[in-house]
């Protein structure tokens, strides 16, 4: 019910333009990253679905899947975060309310990127609008329809920052509002299915639990045979200039994100580079937040990309050629990358402004 209440608010916001529904795309998964906080259950859910929408609306399938996938990557950079949590866990110097406070913008840039990209792809080849501009009533009717999920966020987000929740206590609380949502509001949830959906979440917060577990004990091996000092050593023997780090750790990151799953990169490699950034003078914040969208980024990134691999499933598409259709949203976020890299003030603004940042 959420997800399709949030079609219809986005729809009548830009569904009427040129490249509507890919406009659509990206602004739903923006919404719902708030909710999620996970790219691959964003890919998984309602970025299926938008998916098969716009393949079914004249869109190449291939385009959709690519646009699918960049967009799904706000998932862990909007906050609510699944990755911001661990990693204000696993370095002490940051905290998750400034860590999400730092994901605010850098968000909002991912989607402007794609949805300038989305423009100039759908005036090329000629892709239609997706739907007759609403009349007011019909606006007004999709916000009240989607206030249920765009509380979710603001809700989470505003205790945390007032001092009302920890970022623990925070997820029992959205546990009752989506139980309150799912019963009483959208009426999609009864007692008859509620232990499936008990059942599936806990199958997946067991497995992530486990990730993180060997994650850990993996990131205590690497500290006892001195690894962070060793790599913090080789790369002060190249340069001691922070942005020189920056781009050597962001091109190492990277290349992790093809290849290691988000929870267990954030785990293992925090410890080794997170002090490194402090020794160089780089903001522990503004390191924290280039580093999370790197990682990311990778998620999409070929050869391997854990978010290309979901949608070639969903949709039954070629890995080799959703890889190439990608490479454009991939340059486009990588723009963003540089942006939030070379301008610190993107990623600390906003924790400065509530006290959350030097």
């Amino acid at each position: 019910g959420i997800t399709h209440a949030l079609l219809r608010f986005t729809t009548s916001i830009v569904g009427h333009i040129r490249g509507g529904l890919g406009h659509v795309n990206i602004l739903t998964l923006m919404l719902f990253a708030g909710i999620s906080g996970s790219a691959l259950a964003d890919a998984a859910g309602p970025g299926a679905l938008i998916m098969r929408m716009m393949k079914k609306t004249g869109y190449d399938e291939y385009y959709s899947a690519g646009l699918t996938a960049s967009t799904a990557i706000m998932g862990p950079i909007i906050p609510p975060s699944i990755i911001m949590v661990i990693y204000a866990i696993t370095d002490s110097k940051v905290t998750v309310a400034g860590l999400f406070l730092a994901g605010v913008l850098p968000g909002v840039l991912m989607a402007l990127a794609l949805m300038v990209l989305n423009h100039i792809t759908a005036t090329r080849r000629n892709y239609l609008f997706s739907a007759p501009a609403m009349d007011w009533r019909e606006r007004v009717r999709s916000v009240w329809q989607a206030i249920p999920a765009l509380l979710m966020p603001l809700i989470i987000i505003g205790g945390i920052l007032g001092g009302i929740f920890t970022a623990t206590e925070a997820s029992a609380v959205a546990v009752f509002y989506a139980l309150f949502v799912g019963f009483f509001i959208t009426k999609k949830l009864t007692l008859r299915n509620l232990p499936k959906v008990v059942v599936q979440s806990a199958l997946v917060t067991s497995a992530a639990l486990l990730i993180v577990s060997m994650a850990s004990l993996f990131a205590n091996i690497l500290t006892v045979v001195q690894v962070p000092q060793t790599v913090a050593g080789y790369i002060m023997g190249i340069s001691r200039d922070p942005m020189i780090v920056m781009t050597i750790v962001a091109v190492f990151v990277l290349i992790c994100g093809m290849f290691i799953d988000t929870l267990p990169a954030v785990i293992i490699l925090v410890p080794v580079l997170a002090p490194l950034a402090d020794q160089v003078g780089i903001d522990p914040l503004h390191f924290a937040m280039a580093f999370v969208l790197n990682l990311t980024i990778g998620m999409v990134t070929p050869p391997v990309g854990a978010v290309l691999f979901i949608l070639t499933a969903v949709g039954q598409l070629r890995f080799e050629k959703l890889s190439r259709a990608v490479l454009p949203m991939v340059f486009a976020l990588m723009v963003v990358l540089a942006m939030v890299m070379y301008i610190p003030a993107i990623s600390l603004t906003l924790p400065r402004v509530f006290g959350f940042a030097r």
